[in-house]
């Protein structure tokens, strides 16, 4: 299994928008990709900002391909989530789940 690390910052005020983005839309994108095998959404705050970090689990790199196209060590970053966030990783990276407790 492949899990797909993601980071990105939204101004606190526009946090919410792009929890909301995730929660429907790159669910419901995620959800049609052969080979997809969950996501976790991570969020923490300080007084500005909110951090996200995205983790989705994919079957192998034919799976994350799916969903990301050939060149998947880039970001998929829609519209909708660019309007909420200030800053995001342009770059994600890919590791082998080594353990599932």
């Amino acid at each position: 299994m492949i899990a797909r690390v993601w980071h990105g910052w939204a101004p606190a005020a526009s946090a919410d928008d792009y929890q909301r983005h995730y929660e429907t839309e790159v669910r419901d994108h995620l959800a049609a990709v052969p080979g997809f095998h969950g996501a976790r959404l991570l969020r923490r705050s300080d007084a500005e900002e909110v951090e996200f970090t995205s983790i989705t689990y994919f079957t192998d790199l034919d799976a994350v391909r799916g969903f990301a196209g050939d060149h998947f060590d880039q970001a998929v970053v829609e519209d909708a989530a660019r309007e909420a966030l200030s800053r995001w990783d342009q770059q994600v990276t890919h590791h082998d789940v080594a353990l599932e407790i």
